[in-house]
């Protein structure tokens, strides 16, 4: 049966067969063990943070490839497990028996955005008088001062938005006195009244206001005055 060279080739033809297909069965096997290891690790870490946590992808980097973890994550939303908020961005939701879905907080977002991309952010505008409690209106667009890309994240009704800026606008990030010098820039010149100094020296630490008094060289000309009014305490004699 095998004594000629058409048989030969036959034969050989059929073991180099059955070895590549050995071989991508082998292959099959070990990627499907893989993402099946990185999706219950995933769920793992996911309901650990529990109801609330928001992510994004590279939470899960340890875990596995950047395919398994997008794979993983894609089970999860259609399983309802996770929410996809926006494009790269996840939460695990929080649910409440009568209003059902509820939205992430405003902090749990921007601290995944932060982590995600090693970037700072500086609140600005309304959002920044409002976390000072200069207003009580929270805004439906929540504007962000970014040494990072710029960015539009929409939550429902609410909008995050990142700028892009300058060294010098990034340089109180993260401070009581970035905030203090966002605010007073949103709300202007014509409102720095000795009411609103007050208002807000009652808010401020003494650490604070010595902090804003180190930073005064990155606020404009027209707020230094007031600010200096505004730490008055720690500069008398």
């Amino acid at each position: 049966m095998f004594g000629n060279k058409n048989s030969l080739f036959y034969v050989s033809k059929l073991t180099l067969g059955s070895f590549l297909k050995q071989i991508a069965l082998s292959f099959c096997f070990k990627m499907g063990k893989h993402a099946s290891s990185a999706h219950s690790q995933v769920l793992d870490r996911i309901l650990q943070h529990g109801p609330g946590w928001v992510f994004t992808p590279s939470a899960f980097h340890d875990l596995g490839s950047r395919t398994a973890i997008a794979l993983a994550l894609s089970r999860h939303k259609r399983a309802g497990t996770i929410r996809q908020l926006a494009r790269g961005l996840y939460d695990h939701p929080k649910r409440d028996p009568q209003l059902g879905l509820l939205s992430p907080s405003t902090d749990a977002v921007v601290a995944a955005l932060k982590g995600r991309d090693a970037i700072r952010l500086q609140p600005t505008g309304a959002y920044a008088a409002n976390l000072l409690g200069l207003s009580t209106q929270v805004p439906m667009k929540l504007i962000f001062l970014t040494d990072g890309p710029a960015r539009l994240v929409r939550l429902g009704q609410q909008v995050i938005q990142l700028r892009h800026t300058t060294p010098r606008n990034m340089a109180t990030a993260g401070r009581v006195s970035g905030l203090v010098i966002q605010a007073l820039r949103h709300l202007g010149r014509a409102q720095m009244s000795d009411s609103l100094i007050d208002q807000l020296r009652s808010r401020l630490t003494d650490d604070d206001k010595a902090q804003l008094l180190k930073d005064l060289p990155f606020a404009p000309v027209w707020m230094v005055p007031g600010l200096q009014r505004l730490a008055k305490s720690l500069i008398t004699p």
